[in-house]
């Protein structure tokens, strides 16, 4: 594991991280403190908490709002997707479980 040191709106934090994931890590860290700091200085939101709430939001719905570019579900967002992987889950575990009580 590496020690990795990264800055949030001023504040530096040491994370840990495999060796391979350093560059994505420093980028997500680079990127969510562009979201704080945007949220502080437009927002004029007080308190770190409170910023980092929105901050999350404001991702979370970016990641949800991403569109798959091909294949079956081409289209679909990141969160559609996520549902329609659930659904097959529920049903191979529920055809699995029917095999094993054939046998």
């Amino acid at each position: 594991m590496n020690q990795v040191d990264v800055t949030i709106m001023g504040q530096v934090y040491k994370l840990a991280c495999k060796e391979d994931e350093q560059a994505a890590l420093l980028q997500a860290a680079a990127y969510l403190d562009q979201k704080m700091c945007h949220f502080r200085e437009n927002a004029k939101i007080k308190g770190a908490d409170k910023i980092a709430v929105m901050a999350a939001l404001t991702i979370a719905a970016e990641l949800l709002a991403i569109k798959v570019s091909d294949g079956p579900l081409a289209g679909a967002s990141v969160g559609e997707v996520s549902t329609q992987i659930q659904h097959m889950n529920k049903t191979l575990d529920e055809v699995l479980t029917l095999q094993e009580d054939l046998f």
